[in-house]
Formats: C-alpha cells, structure tokens, sequence
C-alpha cells in the first residue's frame, strides 16, 4: 500500500498564535501612530512576515526606507518571541493531539508546512517535535503560499508523491497551494471561507477516527 504523507499548517491549525502575531503587529501599529483592528488582522492570515509589514504600513499610509522596514520586520518579531515565550501544552488546539497519536500510531508521515519562521521554537514549547518526520518553515521557502513550494518540499522531503498527500490549512492561501500542488485540502475553520477545500471541519474535534482510516485507507 502506499503511504499517504500528511502535511500540517501551523498556525490556526495545530496552535493559535494569531493572537500574538496581532499583539506585536498592533504595538508597532501605535508606534507608527494609527491603530490596527483584528478585522484587518485578517489580511495577515498565510501570509509571510515581510508581506505583512507591507500591508500594515499601506493602512497606516506609512512609507519606509529600506532600513526602516528591515528595522520593523525584527522588532515585530522580537515582540513576537517575547510573547510566545511562555507557550506551553496548553495552546495546542482541541484534539490535534489525538490526530497526530493516531497518524503516528499508524506509521504515517507527517511533516510540518508553515510561512512561520518560528516554527521550531513553538513546536518545541508546546511538545511536538517528535511527531514531525519533516519540517519545512519560512527559512526553507522562497515563495509564500499560494504557490505551492512548501508543501512540494515538504513531500519530496517525506519521499510521498505529491497526489499522495493530504494538507491541513486554515488560510485560504493555504488551501489554494494545497489544490496547486496536486494534494488532498483539508480545511480547519469556517466552510465558507474555506469552500475550495476538498473537506472543512470546524476544528479536529470533529475528525472522528472513521474519517482517519478513511485516509490512511485502511477503510474504501
């Protein structure tokens, strides 16, 4: 049988650290003197760090040098390290755990897909390194989703064909490279938003075991 590789987002899948990105996003925000709502905090969802930061100053009609918006890009993520410094266990969403036991359980490999930079650090407070066969983060890729580059790695690195992979996204940019890169989309948030995905769930307490096996095939 083939194996089916599996491929998870990081944020807004396994843990929720959108909240953090908006706390240092939103300090900078008021430094630069103009406020930033968590509604267009929903711009920055799949979205690289750098293209973030063009997206803020375009709000706040802000204009930057060069050197300038080097100096923003890591001072936004140091406020962002200081904040997800006290991570643990308990941020890793409803039943994600339960998830990756079973993949795990079953030999399946799994990596991880992410625009994070900080991937590891974050895998590594909340304790799930060990799961991941593969990690491919900001570092590694060129290209932000939707263009498919991180979850090609990704697969090529987990040795499975593309066709033989399943992604786990909550970004719609996510989902998109998912479809781009030949894979089976799994959607984790709101069905409407998410509607290009081959399955949505709310969340992975609705993935019951039955779906699982259906996807690892051990059941047609």
């Amino acid at each position: 049988m083939n194996k089916t590789g599996f491929i998870f987002d990081l944020d807004g899948v396994i843990v929720d650290t959108a909240k953090y990105h908006y706390l240092a996003w939103r300090k900078l925000a008021n430094e630069l003197g103009f406020e930033f709502t968590q509604e267009q905090n929903e711009l920055f969802k799949g979205v690289s760090r750098k293209r973030c930061l063009e997206i803020l100053l375009e709000i706040g009609n802000v204009k930057a040098s060069q050197e300038q918006f080097s100096r923003w890009l890591v001072e936004k993520n140091e406020d962002y390290l200081s904040l997800i410094e006290e991570m643990d266990e308990s941020e890793i969403l409803p039943d994600v755990l339960k998830v990756l036991q079973f993949l795990k359980k079953h030999n399946m490999p799994i990596a991880l897909g992410s625009a994070s930079k900080n991937a590891r650090p974050i895998l590594e407070k909340v304790k799930l390194m060990d799961y991941f066969d593969v990690i491919v983060d900001g570092t590694h890729v060129a290209k932000a989703k939707p263009d498919p580059e991180v979850f090609l790695i990704a697969a090529k690195q987990l040795g499975v064909p593309p066709k033989d992979c399943i992604v786990f996204e909550d970004a719609v940019a996510g989902i998109e490279a998912a479809n781009n890169a030949g894979m089976l989309s799994i959607g984790i948030g709101d069905d409407k938003v998410l509607a290009e995905a081959k399955f949505v769930f709310a969340n992975f307490t609705e993935i019951d075991n039955q779906f699982l096996n259906k996807l690892i095939g051990l059941t047609p």
